[in-house]
């Protein structure tokens, strides 16, 4: 039953029905909250939850005033009754609850409640806010919180996961990772780009460009679809596809940095060097990452294979500045210099920012132990490997069996045996391949072999 009271309009005299209801005390609440009179906007909180106890946000609502006046307990109390009486999908109470165990310094509890609210919550409603939480977590319990999936970014950590798999070279374990991801979140357009880059990097061309495809079906301007497809049409010979695309991805302007950078990158693996050195200079002005060697190489790779020797010479001394400690700017340096005493040109010079790989096998014949470490955790060294191995001339794959077998590097040594099981054109490169997996094949497991790496496209 709806109570009445009458009041008396100051203005004519008039007397005026009020209807008691929850929304009056709501009202009356919020009036209360705006002159900071906590304890009377708490008092009509309690009013309207008892006009409608079955109306979650009335709950919320007293909720969040316990937690301003700093009683915690009291705040969760309600949250937990919301959860377990009044209506279970309130997911955002987990993430108050949360908020209220962390001032409480009750920081476990905090994290079970941060997790349950991003691993249920479809919406994402306090995405950001509970990013900042995480970093407090992840603080105050000297670990990262235990989180396994981010439901409103629905397959985000998995895909996290599987491009740093990607960047590892763990190509099968990738495929799989982003098969469920795809078959789950069709929609879900990086992770099938990057199915698509998993594919190709195992030479499965046709797999990688029905990926592809199923992108560009939901979304024909992406991007980083049509880069990846540019890659593929240029390994697969179809000049008359690839030259529309190209002309097409070379009057292309992009807005955001991540698709600028996907872009100078294509342009310069497709040989457009000139495109690429005006993408890279762009990046170069943005001030977030404008002071990255890796940056400053890119540009400089670029502004050497269209032959301005003056910009790449000012980009190389750059990145020297900003990372000291690297070989490649002064290998770089030196090359140029060298070539203009010669008057000799300079080879295409690759964006990876890292010395070419015979410099590189110089390294280790000087020095096996550092260099074999750093084949272990350098991704983008394990990458000239395969590389090596896939495309090099016979020479250069004798030197690259030579450095495996002193190495025992298991995926490396998996990788050389899959190419000795195709057609072979060098039977002595063979037969010398074999002998030097003799002890390196003792380690093999039941693991599906890594497969070969061609020069590395940046993620979808």
């Amino acid at each position: 039953m709806i109570d009445k009271i009458s009041e008396t309009d100051g203005g004519t005299g008039k007397i005026i029905p009020v209807t008691l209801n929850a929304n009056f005390f709501f009202e009356r609440a919020v009036r209360s909250l705006d002159r900071f009179q906590y304890e009377k906007a708490l008092k009509n909180f309690r009013k309207a939850v008892e006009y409608e106890p079955e109306n979650p946000v009335n709950h919320c609502n007293m909720a969040g005033i316990l937690s301003e006046m700093g009683d915690y307990e009291a705040s969760n109390a309600v949250l937990a009754h919301v959860l377990d009486n009044v209506d279970p999908s309130m997911t955002e109470c987990h993430f108050y609850m949360a908020n209220n165990f962390a001032n409480m310094e009750r920081f476990e509890e905090a994290e079970r409640s941060l997790v349950t609210y991003l691993e249920e919550d479809a919406n994402g409603e306090f995405l950001a806010e509970s990013e900042e939480l995480l970093e407090l977590l992840h603080y105050e319990l000297d670990r990262p919180v235990s989180l396994s999936r981010i439901r409103s970014r629905e397959g985000a950590v998995e895909h996290d996961r599987a491009r740093s798999l990607l960047e590892e070279g763990k190509f099968p374990e990738a495929v799989r990772l982003l098969e469920e991801i795809t078959e789950g979140t069709p929609d879900f357009l990086a992770a099938h780009n990057n199915l698509a880059l998993a594919h190709f990097y195992m030479g499965r061309f046709a797999k990688a460009k029905e990926c592809i495809a199923r992108v560009l079906e939901q979304e024909p301007g992406n991007l980083h679809a049509l880069c990846n497809l540019a890659i593929f049409l240029q390994y697969e010979g179809d000049r008359s596809a690839l030259d529309e695309l190209v002309h097409m991805l070379e009057v292309t302007v992009p807005f955001h940095r991540e698709h600028v950078f996907k872009l100078a990158t294509t342009m310069g693996i497709l040989g457009r060097h000139r495109v690429a050195y005006s993408h890279f200079r762009r990046l170069l002005k943005d001030q977030e990452i404008g002071g990255d060697a890796g940056l400053y190489h890119y540009c400089a790779a670029a502004a050497c294979n269209s032959g301005l020797r003056l910009e790449a010479e000012r980009c190389w001394r750059q990145a020297a500045k900003l990372d000291p400690e690297s070989t490649v700017p002064r290998f770089f340096l030196n090359q140029l210099r060298q070539s203009a005493e010669e008057g000799s040109e300079l080879p295409t010079v690759s964006y990876n920012y890292q010395l070419p790989f015979q410099e590189q096998l110089k390294l280790w014949k000087a020095n096996k132990g550092s260099f074999a470490e750093q084949v272990r955790v350098n991704p983008l060294l394990r990458s000239s490997f395969f590389w090596a191995l896939r495309y090099g001339d016979a020479s250069l794959k004798r030197q690259v069996t030579e450095a495996l077998a002193w190495i025992g590097d298991e995926a490396l040594a998996a990788a050389l045996k899959e190419l000795l099981g195709e057609p072979v054109q060098d039977r002595k490169q063979e037969e010398a391949g074999l002998l030097r997996l003799q002890k390196l094949i003792g380690m093999e497991t039941e693991k599906e072999p890594r497969s070969e790496e061609k020069e590395r496209l940046p993620r979808g």
